[in-house]
């Protein structure tokens, strides 16, 4: 489930991730927009733990990867979105350093509609768009021997999103990655 507080309101994000996880999620999702939202994941955290609530917390990240190796410090899974991320200038490498000390899981989620502009520029808003995206930030965790990694594909067209999901397979096998 996905918490609809906002995600600097400590109290009542505590509170609502405390009435979801005792209806039994065992994944919560919080949205960390900007600074104020990532600063407040750790005070969450801590509160959380402090109440006994362990239901394992991601911090859904939006375009800030100053906000991303923020969460890492403190939440248990992190979600990117390739479109607002770099690989060329060591921002997701230093990512992946944080996730891989503490443990913490890292979802790449890569939207059609939000793919970085030398994706676009090249393959468009594709298929094959989507699939590069994916498979640039999981060249990158494959390099850094990094597997916490999840991969989720969206896109509100059905056909795009499962012609995606088949074409990331087929180049996963190709280049020999077995997450």
């Amino acid at each position: 489930s996905m918490t609809n507080t906002p995600t600097a309101d400590v109290e009542r994000t505590v509170a609502q991730v405390g009435s979801i996880a005792r209806e039994g999620a065992d994944i919560i999702r919080l949205t960390a927009q900007g600074k104020r939202e990532g600063e407040a994941l750790g005070p969450i955290m801590k509160e959380l733990r402090n109440q006994d609530i362990n239901t394992a917390i991601v911090a859904d990240i939006h375009f800030t990867p100053e906000i991303a190796m923020m969460a890492a410090e403190v939440v248990d899974k992190v979600r990117i979105n390739p479109g607002n991320f770099r690989t060329s200038n060591g921002e997701l490498s230093r990512l992946i350093e944080i996730c891989r000390r503490r443990g913490v899981a890292l979802r790449i989620g890569v939207n059609h509609g939000s793919l970085a502009k030398h994706i676009i520029d090249r393959l468009g808003d594709t298929p094959e768009g989507m699939v590069e995206s994916a498979m640039e930030f999981l060249r990158v965790c494959v390099a850094q021997k990094f597997k916490d990694v999840v991969i989720s594909i969206k896109a509100s067209n059905t056909v795009i999103m499962v012609e995606t999901v088949r074409r990331l397979v087929v180049a996963m096998e190709k280049e020999n990655m077995d997450f």
